[in-house]
């Protein structure tokens, strides 16, 4: 890992924190949608320490009971950590940011055809994801 990926990771980490205490000192009415995008608090298993992992992340789309969750990480090389987590363990649970109840899911990646048919409509919701992908190489999943 680079000094760069460090202050990155770093970056990502306060900006989570920032909006995890808005959402608890407004009571939610701050910081629960993005845009149009429905937040929530994603926990996963770590895939090394085993131990729960909780993350703040929009859903661009709702698909049937289920929710989208781009693993953009700004555009960045490396997949993101939570997105790790859920290959390693899909058992996952969901806990919309407005204070409704948790969720109990299994994650799994879009198909290469199933992306794309969600693609265009995750970029319709948030366009920065577009620009996210022209950032990198990798195939945000």
């Amino acid at each position: 890992m680079t000094i760069t990926d460090v202050v990155k990771d770093t970056q990502l980490k306060t900006m989570n924190m920032v909006h995890r205490t808005l959402l608890c000192v407004s009571g939610g009415r701050i910081g629960a949608r993005l845009g149009d995008m429905q937040v929530f608090k994603v926990t996963t298993t770590g895939r090394t320490s085993g131990k729960p992992r909780s993350v703040m992340l929009t859903s661009p789309l709702q698909v049937g009971d289920g929710y989208v969750f781009v693993a953009s990480k700004g555009g960045d090389d490396r997949d993101p950590d939570w997105y790790r987590n859920m290959v390693a363990n899909p058992e996952i649970t969901i806990e919309p940011a407005n204070g409704g109840a948790p969720l109990a899911m299994v994650a799994r990646t879009a198909t290469p055809d199933e992306k794309a048919d969600l693609w265009p409509q995750i970029v319709a919701a948030y366009k920065g994801y577009a620009g996210y992908q022209t950032k990198t190489d990798r195939d945000i999943p």
